[in-house]
């Protein structure tokens, strides 16, 4: 397998947690968001991070650093103003050796190392891969003012989640494309899918949620109990 680059999306703020601050900085189970995602995509030996981060933050993530003491090289890059600007710098730091990329949410703190490498593996035979799972709820298409206007076939809805994959040269061109026309998108996935690429969807884990709002807080600190107490 390739070796592994791994950029981590961290530079949002955390205005749905009900926050001013950068929501990966707040605590859980006594340590930064932030700090449980970089243990998990550590434990999946990558050969390379880069963390996308305002800079006014990197003190704090400095000081995780530190006390991870992680044995392989972690960049910290300057954030952009929306998900996208970030993942452009991201990509304009990657070492010359990346041939693949791997780009996670820092508020995704439960991925699986198991995971990180399903995506890897993945890149072998597609140029773009993203960590994905079946919705389990009735989809509603609403209008607006809201009405229902359609229920689309469960069957074939994914609910996208990161890691996702990217071999770097395609990902790098879809990207300056993007500034060019001036595209807005989500996930790089979907600028794949602008550029008409395929996309491979690879079985994510139920248990990969993102912090977003402070329940999804509260669901964090019960998962993550349990997973510290069967590693007991």
């Amino acid at each position: 397998m390739l070796g592994m680059y791994i950029l981590i999306a961290a530079a949002g703020q955390g205005k749905r947690m009900g926050h001013a601050r950068n929501k990966l900085l707040l605590t859980l189970q006594g340590r930064p968001i932030l700090a449980w995602t970089l243990d998990r995509v550590l434990a999946a030996q990558p050969a390379w991070v880069g963390i996308m981060a305002q800079p006014e933050d990197w003190p704090e993530i400095q000081t995780m650093l530190s006390q991870l003491a992680p044995p392989i090289p972690v960049l910290l890059i300057p954030g952009g103003e929306t998900r996208q600007a970030s993942v452009w710098n991201g990509l304009q730091a990657l070492p010359p050796a990346a041939a693949t990329v791997l780009i996670h949410d820092g508020a995704r703190c439960l991925a699986s190392p198991a995971l990180f490498h399903r995506c890897q593996a993945a890149l072998a035979e597609a140029v773009g891969v993203i960590a994905a799972v079946p919705v389990k709820d009735t989809i509603k298409v609403v209008t607006d003012p809201p009405v229902i206007a359609q229920t689309p076939d469960r069957a074939h809805l994914w609910a996208a989640q990161t890691p996702q994959g990217f071999q770097v040269s395609i990902l790098k061109t879809c990207h300056a494309q993007a500034l060019a026309q001036q595209w807005q998108v989500t996930d790089d996935a979907a600028l794949l899918e602008r550029c008409q690429y395929p996309v491979q969807v690879v079985m994510g884990e139920d248990t990969n949620l993102k912090i977003t709002t402070p329940p999804d807080l509260l669901i964090a600190q019960a998962l993550l109990s349990q997973s510290l107490q069967g590693q007991g």
